[in-house]
């Protein structure tokens, strides 16, 4: 008989654990990763290389059983439970497998503890008629942050139940997105970082390891970055920078030796290296503003940037209310869209600002639109003829009064026939279907920057209604 030690690499306050006795396995450790309620990390180690893989199941329910990635072969195991629910029981066996045969061990238990207090009572859903809640929505989650400290990433079902979280202490999570590579990435800052600025870039995996961190100073990450951050098809990091030039504004009655703020793109790769860059102040002349002195110190005001179906760059800005689409390889900007811009749009598409600007799953150009002129949010998607600049309004969703937020926010499809809108300084975030009818909202003791809809098959089997 192996005698079996249970350590504990972070004390685990409320989990019970079984000794063991599996042929093959020397010890087995269990701990809690950053003392996260909802992950449990297993440590094993077997007296001989094999492969491992754990399955697992909560004790009131063994028919839904779930089953981590097997471990790369050796003798060290580390594998990470998720799924996993507060206060609840689990039970689990460890499956090693070594030239074609497998070995399953006795069959042990834990108790997961209940959340900390910080995030309890968070969220609360309200959907009067579930049945017309999308089934696609019911089994997929909402992913938004907390950009105070301590900052977290939350995953919610269509209950409001936390279903994933991740904590960081001593910063915020400024502005977060889930990547096609199954990870979440952000922009992280402390306190003097004000709204969706900061200083940090912190890639995740859904077991909660560190895939990348670089922090500002390092290498050619020197400027703020703010409001966006996303992957290209190489996995190098895009993101939005402050840049600073000093001008001379006597001419329009500023000073000689002026400062002007504005905004442009920066891509790193994966070691902080610069790979590309593009400026506002390449493509447009301060001096040609008549409101530089009014907007100096944030001028143009960029808060998003995404892919367009070619690869080239769309950009938005709140200030003008242009959205502006950028040759990825040139800078050259390719065309402007909005009030002023290079297209025809309808009386009724005229919009104020545009948030979280994006191609959807459909081709069409989508926006949030604050609408600070008529104290009106509303989500709009247009079709954009390029060859020849008009426009056609497809989807005008405007959001009641009580939703109104006059910045932030965003909207994304939810399948093909339901948008979630997230109305950022109501604390709100709104299931509609495209003609505007109200499905489900949740209310949140937090203010959500973005809010983005995940299906299920994007975070299976990590995490899995």
């Amino acid at each position: 008989m192996q005698r079996i030690l249970l350590a504990f690499a972070i004390l685990i306050t409320g989990l019970t654990f079984v000794g063991c006795n599996g042929t093959g396995i020397e010890t087995i450790s269990l701990s809690a990763p950053g003392r996260n309620t909802l992950k449990v990390r297993i440590d094993v180690k077997t007296t001989d290389p094999c492969t491992v893989r754990i399955e697992y199941w909560q004790k009131a329910d063994s028919l839904h059983k779930f089953t981590t990635t097997s471990s790369p072969a050796g003798t060290d195991h580390a594998l990470v439970l998720t799924n996993l629910r507060p206060k609840s029981q689990y039970l689990y066996h460890i499956i090693s497998s070594e030239g074609g045969k497998e070995t399953t061990s006795k069959v042990y238990d834990f108790r997961t503890s209940g959340y900390p207090m910080w995030i309890q009572d968070f969220f609360q859903t309200i959907a009067p008629d579930s049945t017309i809640v999308p089934d696609a929505f019911k089994k997929g989650f909402i992913l938004f942050s907390r950009r105070e400290t301590p900052g977290i990433i939350f995953l919610l079902d269509h209950k409001g139940d936390i279903r994933w979280y991740h904590q960081v202490n001593g910063t915020g999570f400024k502005t977060t997105h889930f990547t096609r590579n199954k990870t979440i990435l952000s922009i992280l800052g402390t306190e003097e970082y004000p709204t969706s600025y900061g200083n940090e870039i912190l890639e995740v995996s859904l077991t909660g390891d560190t895939l990348l961190h670089l922090k500002k100073g390092e290498s050619d990450f020197k400027e703020t970055i703010h409001h966006e951050i996303i992957l290209n098809d190489r996995s190098e990091i895009v993101t939005l920078n402050v840049q600073t030039r000093i001008m001379d504004l006597s001419s329009v009655g500023g000073t000689k030796q002026d400062t002007v703020k504005s905004d442009g793109i920066l891509v790193l790769d994966r070691k902080g290296k610069k790979v590309w860059g593009w400026s506002v102040f390449d493509a447009l002349d301060p001096l040609k503003d008549p409101k530089i002195m009014q907007e100096k110190k944030d001028w143009m005001h960029a808060n998003s940037v995404s892919f367009d179906r070619d690869g080239n760059y769309l950009m938005s800005f709140y200030n003008n209310g242009q959205i502006w689409k950028i040759d990825s390889k040139t800078g050259k900007v390719l065309w402007k869209f909005g009030r002023g811009g290079d297209f025809k749009m309808p009386a009724e598409g005229v919009f104020d600002q545009g948030h979280a600007v994006h191609r959807n799953a459909q081709g069409d150009l989508m926006l949030f639109d604050n609408g600070t002129s008529k104290e009106t949010t509303r989500t709009l998607t247009f079709g954009l003829d390029e060859s020849a600049k008009t426009s056609v309004l497809k989807h005008h969703i405007t959001l009641p009064k009580e939703f109104y937020t006059a910045r932030m926010g965003s909207a994304y499809l939810v399948g093909p026939d339901a948008v979630l809108h997230c109305s950022s300084k109501t604390n709100s975030i709104v299931l509609t279907n495209l003609d505007g009818r109200f499905l489900w909202a949740l209310k949140s003791r937090i203010m959500p920057y973005r809010a983005e809809f995940v299906p299920q098959e994007q975070v299976a089997p990590y995490l899995v209604n």
